[in-house]
């Protein structure tokens, strides 16, 4: 940044997503102004300019640091003094020490003196460019949240004893952060993500005084939700405790009260640790921070691992790589070693002794790793998987669903699902999402569509054999559903429906408050709290009344409340791999059903063993059991910055007038229909009003786009998406992504996204946006006609997308209902006999369109958009094969251009039917 953009207005602060985000560019903005200031001096225009400046960030700045420990109101008071005296050289060696140590991560290894003749001396050294070693043997670093009204010298009371009670032994270190609010309480959990414990005092008062808008918002999406004004003075600890764990339930409380334990035991304390009355034993407390911080740090897996690791071990058994032997013995595979290293080999073992457990049957630390994640994700029980989501989602299926059980499934679902019915043997019921044909891809499935195919099975007397509802959280292009009003109302028409949660791209999304509360684990422990509420059976009781004889269209039009003896069965199934930190399979399956133990446990078990391997990778698991602590400690952290990342590419794009001419960040508006937006918000940023209010999206849509993932219009550049990705991305620019469509790409940000990544990848974008512009600028007339022509057929002249035909005649029980027999299907396919190959010609098409009825005999499968577009038993419609025609990707599974599209013969159709 040059002296004149130093000395120029600041962006508003309209313009940042968030205070964290804000806080970091001020910062980098003070020290820049600070090194003008040096370089410039104070006398004259400029300097006076860049003196206003530095005044401004520091006004802007002051609110904030109330909630951090580094560099502290101290520390931060002192760099007002210095401008103030106009000790330059003083005030810009101090912004750039602090500024350094935010950036580097040092202030969390060691202390960061700030004043200038403390620190004159001081080597700094930037915590990312450590050797992974030593980073590993420093104390983690955590700041604690106090709230309490003191004045200064009681405050200065309250830090030392907690640091005079520091041992060197203990395994953590800490800084505390001191807060008189509740309000400044939920401010500081939500803004500060180094926050581990919360402390609450007797003296804290309920309003913040803190004004500054960006910090307010954070605070009035919770008030949106809870009525804290009418509490008593004594109630505001107790609540502050509740209010934490809803925010951040992953935190810990303490509660210091003077109030009698009488008082204190009949209130909602959320998830309070301990309770202390009226003491001041400094050093209990310390220890019982620490031991909270150490209950969530504990691996219990990856710690048995690396112990075993350890140990002396002779080998007789399987695996000649256990311990490096047939590596390191080796003259040709020596360079193995060397990439991989020791440890990874030393750690490989097909044992579940010697302190290690069975996956199969865990007793030992994978049962207790197991546990700790159902803790941190919010489950009743917790299940690892080393073989993939796709695995995990099969062995829900067959744990729950019979023969001949009534399965709703979205019908562009992952294929595993389609799969999982065949190895089931269900009746599938395909439920059609809402397509959209403008960029070749769908959304979700209506709630409404869901209760019209309940009702339809209820009015042919076929509800009883409904078992469960399958669907995609969130989907692949990020839509969310409204999962709590799903599961209430499917609920409402029927009180043991199970709900198998497909989240395999959303395990991440616990860790955010306004993501969680559209999570499988997190609404199934709310239905309960709520079912068993006097006020939810007299709602109950009231809707029943007026509902007596009403119609399907009046049960479509209202809000169904669930009975208050509904069964809460849910399960989640994640790909922690995909989202979250674990080697590549790493999965889970998160169960918080009612009726686990008495009807599916055993069931679960045998499902479990059917699709486990008895040789599971024990990195794995590992793996799975560190990120878990990750996100316990740090995902609050993590995922915010991926939100940013995100946010900072759709403010990037909207916001370019150069990118906006080939590229669109498609918004909600642009992929949930308007009927299915309640808030009425149709974008995240606009150039003009800068941000909406995500949490209002999130609290009231019927479907909700996650704003991590940003979908990319590309037809504007002439190329379709396979190309985009592949061509330019990849081989150009080395830029990986994964999902296309037809005219767009889908760039996902992740937990390990950095803004260096997102700024390579809008310089990439404007880099392709100024080569298309050079380009044209010297075309022909024909050139530039063949571009705008590739363009058309990219965006206008898109085929429109099939719904789901219907399951042949000869594979379905009844014709009153939709439901088919996908399994006797698939395996008719088996005999080569029964089946034929047609080519997609016009001679085709004019036999569909005769009425002649042609059955898939096959799952087909274009890449993109990756789900079955026919599915063996389906009716061919015109439509799709329209579509197949239309397509143009270069992988189809299940179809051979060889040899045409796989049918039933007319023979096999009726002998089945026959037999059937």
């Amino acid at each position: 940044m040059n002296t004149q953009t130093r000395a120029g207005k600041l962006p508003s602060i309209s313009e940042y997503y968030s205070a964290t985000q804000l806080r970091s560019d001020r910062w980098s903005a003070l020290r820049e102004t600070a090194e003008g200031l040096m370089s410039v001096g104070i006398e004259g225009r400029q300097g006076q300019k860049l003196l206003k400046t530095a005044e401004q960030l520091l006004e802007a700045l002051r609110p904030i640091e109330l909630y951090w420990a580094f560099p502290g109101l101290r520390s931060f008071d002192h760099l007002r003094r210095l401008l103030e005296q106009r000790a330059i050289e003083d005030f810009a060696f101090t912004v750039r020490r602090v500024a350094r140590a935010l950036t580097s991560g040092a202030y969390r290894r060691r202390r960061i003196p700030v004043v200038s003749d403390e620190a004159e001396n001081e080597d700094f050294e930037d915590e990312s460019a450590l050797p992974l070693e030593d980073r590993a043997l420093g104390r983690p670093y955590f700041e604690v949240l106090i709230v309490d009204n003191v004045n200064e010298q009681q405050e200065r009371f309250l830090r030392n004893s907690l640091h005079q009670v520091r041992r060197s032994e203990d395994p953590f270190i800490y800084e505390p952060v001191i807060v008189p609010s509740l309000e400044d309480a939920l401010m500081g959990i939500l803004f500060n993500y180094n926050v581990q414990a919360v402390i609450v005092r007797p003296g804290l008062v309920l309003k913040s005084e803190n004004a500054l808008p960006i910090i307010q918002q954070y605070l009035s999406r919770i008030n949106q939700d809870e009525d804290v004004e009418g509490l008593q003075p004594y109630e505001y600890g107790p609540e502050a405790c509740r209010l934490i764990a809803k925010v951040r339930p992953e935190l810990d409380a303490y509660l210091i009260t003077d109030r009698s334990a009488e008082d204190i035991a009949g209130l909602d304390l959320g998830r309070c640790r301990r309770v202390f009355y009226n003491q001041e034993d400094f050093l209990e407390l310390h220890l019982n921070i620490l031991r909270g911080v150490g209950r969530r740090y504990k691996t219990p897996f990856f710690t048995a691992l690396k112990e075993y690791s350890k140990q002396p071990t002779g080998v007789f058994h399987a695996m000649p790589i256990s311990r490096g032997k047939s590596i390191t013995r080796s003259h040709w595979i020596q360079d193995m070693g060397a990439f991989y290293g020791p440890n990874i080999f030393l750690a490989e073992t097909s044992a579940t002794s010697g302190g290690l457990d069975s996956l199969l049957e865990p007793r030992g630390p994978i049962k207790q790793a197991q546990d700790m994640a159902a803790r941190a994700f919010g489950a009743r029980q917790t299940f690892f998987a080393t073989n993939g989501t796709s695995t995990c989602n099969k062995i829900v299926v067959q744990a729950l669903v019979r023969p001949g059980d009534i399965v709703l499934v979205d019908r562009d679902c992952h294929k595993s699902h389609h799969y999982g019915m065949v190895l089931a043997g269900a009746s599938v019921v395909y439920m059609d999402s809402y397509p959209l044909h403008q960029y070749s891809m769908y959304g979700a499935v209506p709630l409404r569509e869901i209760k019209h195919t309940l009702l339809r099975l209820k009015a042919a007397g076929k509800l009883d054999r409904v078992r469960m509802v399958l669907l995609t959280n969130c989907t692949f292009d990020g839509l969310v559903y409204n999962v709590q009003r799903v599961m209430e109302e499917c609920l409402a028409i029927k009180k043991d429906l199970v709900f198998l949660w497909d989240e395999a791209w959303f395990a991440f999304a616990r860790f955010n408050p306004s993501y969680r509360q559209r999570t499988a684990m997190w609404v199934a422990e709310h239905l309960r709290d709520r079912l068993r509420e006097p006020a939810h059976r007299a709602a109950w009781e009231r809707q029943q009344a007026a509902l007596a004889d009403a119609d399907e269209q009046t049960l479509l039009d209202t809000r169904l409340i669930p009975p208050p003896d509904a069964r809460v069965r849910v399960y989640a199934t994640q790909s922690t791999h995909k989202t979250l930190t674990s080697l590549r399979q790493g999965s889970m399956i998160h169960v918080n059903d009612m009726d686990f133990k008495g009807e599916v446990e055993q069931a679960f078990h045998e499902a479990y063993m059917t699709h486990t391997s008895t040789s599971p990778n024990y990195q794995i698991i590992a793996s799975l059991d560190v990120g878990r602590r990750q996100v316990e400690l740090e995902g609050y952290e993590f995922v915010q910055r991926q939100i940013d990342s995100a946010m900072a590419i759709r403010r990037a794009v909207a916001s370019h007038p150069l990118l906006q001419k080939y590229f669109k960040v498609l918004t909600p508006a642009d992929m949930i229909p308007r009927e299915h937006r309640q808030s009425g918000i149709e974008s995240y940023y606009d150039s003009h009003e800068g941000w909406s209010d995500k949490w209002e999206i999130w609290a009231q849509d019927d479907f909700v786009l996650d704003p991590t993932r940003v979908t990319l219009a590309v037809g504007g550049t002439g190329w379709d998406g396979d190309t985009f990705k592949t061509k330019i991305l990849m081989d150009k620019y080395g830029i990986q992504i994964n999902k296309t469509s037809r005219n767009t790409v889908l760039f996902m940000t992740n937990i390990g996204t950095t803004r260096s990544s997102v700024a390579y990848l809008i310089e990439v974008l404007v880099e392709i946006a100024n080569e298309l512009d050079d380009l044209l600028d010297d075309a022909s007339m024909m050139e530039r006609r063949s571009f705008e022509k590739r363009v058309a057929g990219l965006v206008e002249h898109v085929p429109p997308l099939p719904d789901f035909s219907r399951f042949h005649d000869a594979f379905r029980p009844g014709r009153d209902t939709p439901e088919g027999d996908i399994r006797s299907a698939f395996f008719l396919a088996y005999n080569e006999e029964n089946c034929d190959y047609l080519d997609l010609d016009d001679a085709l098409m004019a036999r569909l369109e005769a009425g002649e009825e042609l059955v898939s005999a096959s799952f087909i499968i274009p890449y993109p958009p990756g789900f079955p577009i026919l599915v063996p038993g389906q009716v061919i419609s015109p439509e799709i094969l329209s579509f197949m025609r239309a397509l143009d990707v270069s992988e189809i599974h299940g179809f051979r251009a060889d040899l045409g599209l796989r049918v039933f013969t007319e023979k096999a159709l009726k002998g089945h039917k026959k037999s059937s």
